[in-house]
């Protein structure tokens, strides 16, 4: 993803200050701004941020964005996003933006209240809440960006490998210290707790997401997995209880025994029938022990339980499960066969170009020459103009660029910058070149601020086009952004070598 989406101007307080949250339930106003790293594991502060913010983070939440939609009862829509931070490249991290439709919070109070809540909360077992806004009928919460899926997609819909037996325990037994640790903190109550709740870190843990800690809407009633997995006691008073909870977690265990959703009922009739071979995943192809399984099964049984006060309590499950645990040593990542990802690369991780080396090594005289060389051939397809646009106003526009490209060529840098800002200005013919030409020119005067935002301004032209990335690696170096210099290089270098493949 590039730099249009992940540098943008310090966030600003929202304006609608009369709904920030004063009472006994918070001790301190929200921070406003880019979330600082928290002294927890990395984890930032809750904060709150102004709708341009995520707009900006998330493209002006482009469809290209989503990563989940959900249901009529409680209707959302998750973006994910990049934000960032001019004074600070540490400050810059992946998140994930919850959207609520207008009617679903209609007291911004409330919905403030709900999210200070929640965004109280910090454990390495939760895709911990960083924020929200709410901004006239916009209300949105902010959370931690998990990029390896879910449990739903690893363990239904896997291509390469299922989930190996040791990591199912260990999904169970993190879900269950997430639960444990809400619990203590007074927060006991998760709506619609299933597979797609559980998300992987960079590192390969499951971690329990903190949506599911609000309120799916006003009433907090809404309930969106098919009613053959609800609660029995939902269906007769509409409400979650903590003991809602385990049971849903009951139907996750299930999930993980079996690799399929099963309505409970049904998987109730085989265990009472004691018939675990049946029941288990027949894609682990016996690479698992009966005795942890039936310990699993049992416990399953008991949070499935058809009365509430017969479900064992969070503390509970944790002790069950914690002696099953095996692998200790072996990462997760390695176990659901998957590389570690770093949230920004020190360096690059393709063979450099005589361009990528160029902007690694911050040698503007070399990209200056490569850019002269290159020439236009990377504009073919850009721009498509009517006759009557050619005949009244290209003449003089090109004549403007080629007088840019003549001061160019000369290095009267100046010259160049104002010839092309006339060729950019009147906006009928769009140039990624004659973008990143003027932000080499605008790196050369020392303005690195606008080099980027050229770089950024050429890739929206020319979404994959590497050049753009390797301009705005560039300009970030100058401005001391360097874990994001990389990135990008990284980036630039990625695309170069796509082109290539196809190319040959």
């Amino acid at each position: 993803m590039g730099c249009c989406q992940s540098c943008f101007t310090k966030p600003s307080s929202s304006s609608d200050d009369k709904y920030r949250v004063h009472g006994n339930d918070h001790d301190h106003q929200p921070t406003t701004g880019a979330a600082s790293p928290a002294a927890n594991g990395g984890v930032p502060t809750f904060t709150e941020f102004s709708l341009a913010d995520l707009k900006a983070a998330t493209n002006n939440f482009s469809s290209d964005f989503i990563v989940s939609e959900s249901g009529e009862k409680a209707p959302n829509v998750v973006y994910k996003g990049r934000l960032g931070n001019n004074n600070s490249s540490s400050d810059r991290r992946w998140i994930v933006v919850k959207k609520f439709t207008k009617v679903a919070w209609p007291d911004p109070k409330q919905f403030v209240d709900e999210a200070w809540g929640v965004g109280k909360l910090r454990n390495k077992r939760l895709a911990n809440l960083i924020g929200y806004c709410c901004d006239g009928d916009e209300r949105l919460l902010v959370a931690e960006y998990m990029p390896n899926d879910t449990l739903a997609k690893h363990l239904f819909h896997w291509e390469n490998q299922t989930i190996e037996w040791a990591l199912r325990l260990r999904v169970a037994l993190y879900m269950a210290e997430a639960l444990n640790y809400c619990s203590a903190e007074g927060r006991p109550l998760y709506h619609d707790l299933n597979a797609y709740r559980v998300l992987f870190d960079e590192n390969g843990d499951p971690r329990l997401s903190c949506f599911g800690l609000m309120k799916n809407s006003r009433d907090g009633k809404s309930y969106s997995t098919n009613l053959a997995y609800t609660p029995p006691e939902y269906l007769k008073n509409g409400r979650v209880t903590p003991e809602s909870v385990i049971f849903s977690f009951g139907t996750v265990l299930l999930d993980l025994l079996s690799g399929k959703h099963i309505p409970p009922s049904h998987a109730l009739d085989m265990i009472r029938a004691k018939n675990l071979l049946f029941l288990m995943d027949s894609h682990l192809e016996g690479n698992f022990s009966t005795e942890e399984a039936t310990v699993v099964f049992d416990l399953a049984s008991r949070c499935l339980q058809y009365e509430p006060r017969e479900r064992p309590s969070t503390k509970d499950i944790v002790e069950t499960l914690s002696p099953l645990q095996n692998k200790s040593d072996v990462p997760s990542y390695v176990m659901l066969g998957i590389s570690k990802q770093e949230q920004a690369p020190p360096t690059p991780q393709h063979p450099l170009s005589p361009m990528g080396d160029a902007c690694s090594r911050m040698d503007l005289t070399a990209i200056h020459q490569i850019l002269v060389m290159m020439h236009y051939k990377d504009d073919e397809g850009t721009n498509e103009l009517s006759f009557q646009e050619w005949t009244q106003q290209m003449r003089d526009m090109l004549e403007a660029r080629k007088r840019g490209d003549v001061a160019f060529r000369d290095k009267d840098f100046k010259a160049a910058i104002d010839c092309y800002s006339q060729f950019i200005d009147v906006g009928t013919m769009v140039s990624p070149t004659v973008f990143a030409r003027r932000s080499l020119c605008y790196l050369l005067c020392d303005q690195p601020d606008a080099a980027l935002r050229d770089g950024m301004q050429a890739q929206c032209v020319y979404s994959d086009w590497s050049t753009a990335f390797y301009m705005q690696s560039v300009a970030l170096a100058k401005l001391n952004m360097h874990n994001d210099a990389a990135d990008m290089l990284n980036e630039a270098s990625t695309l170069e070598e796509k082109r290539q493949r196809k190319a040959s």
